[in-house]
């Protein structure tokens, strides 16, 4: 028997917290991580099938657009993992850019509806187990 899949929560506020009771639920083992530097090295030493990050941008980031850049650069040699971000409205401009720029499978607005993000869940496990591929959403 295979065991649980898991999902990393990058914690940078407590806006993807709040949701750790659901993702168990679903049947996901959850990590639960606040420094990204340590998020990165749990993704390189073993992928998870889900990151869940909060994504917000500052002014004063003076060689980057927001706090998950490194993060999400190292997600990208892991295709089979899903990215979910929570973001704030007044940040989505810099969620375009970034988000040209790298995969992102899904980005929430908070308050997140919690049904979308149980759908969007449930769809990557269903699909993780059957092998078949995952869209993107982005709400």
């Amino acid at each position: 028997m295979s065991s649980p899949p898991s999902l990393l929560m990058v914690n940078a506020f407590i806006g993807t917290a709040g949701y750790k009771k659901l993702y168990q639920e679903l049947g996901y083992t959850v990590v639960a991580e606040w420094s990204e530097r340590k998020a990165i090295s749990l993704l390189r030493k073993n992928p998870p099938a889900v990151i869940v990050a909060d994504f917000y941008h500052q002014t004063d980031f003076r060689d980057r657009l927001s706090n998950l850049e490194s993060l999400l650069a190292a997600a990208q040699s892991t295709p089979n993992t899903r990215i979910l971000v929570f973001y704030e409205a007044a940040h989505q401009a810099a969620l375009d850019k970034v988000s040209a720029r790298l995969r992102i499978d899904a980005a929430l607005m908070l308050p997140v509806q919690e049904e979308l993000l149980r759908g969007t869940l449930q769809a990557w496990l269903k699909n993780s187990l059957s092998g078949l591929p995952v869209e993107s959403k982005k709400n």
